[in-house]
């Protein structure tokens, strides 16, 4: 369904860190910076961008918006969560852990990009 995603960032260094920490973590490759600086992340056949503005505006994040990696196991989520923490990120709603509802289990831990960003690394548990 969804091409790639993409967020905006006023400090494109301090974004490649946070973003190649939290790739690392769960086993993508550093980013690739196009011939306009934007950084471009490939794993698992999903494309993420982080990019200044191209209106010259300040980037911001989305009030309500969230954007979901998917991981493959409740400690690739927790790595996850720990290198966002270690490069800038902050910890957001619950602590990491499972939550149930209408989708089943899910493990789930929040972030904030150092743009504000709301990030969730969402492993899905097996039933049974």
């Amino acid at each position: 369904m969804f091409s790639h995603m993409m967020v905006g960032s006023n400090d494109i260094a301090r974004s490649k860190t946070f973003y190649d920490a939290i790739f690392d973590a769960i086993g993508g490759k550093p980013a690739i910076e196009d011939d306009r600086g934007r950084l471009i992340y490939l794993h698992k056949g999903g494309i993420f961008m982080v990019t200044k503005p191209i209106d010259g505006a300040d980037a911001c994040h989305a009030n309500g918006g969230t954007i979901g990696f998917a991981l493959a196991s409740p400690e690739e989520a927790e790595s996850w969560h720990q290198a966002g923490i270690a490069h800038g990120g902050t910890p957001i709603e619950n602590p990491p852990g499972i939550r149930e509802g209408g989708f089943g289990k899910l493990y789930l831990a929040y972030l904030r990009d150092p743009d504000g960003n709301k990030l969730c690394g969402l492993h899905r548990v097996p039933a049974g």
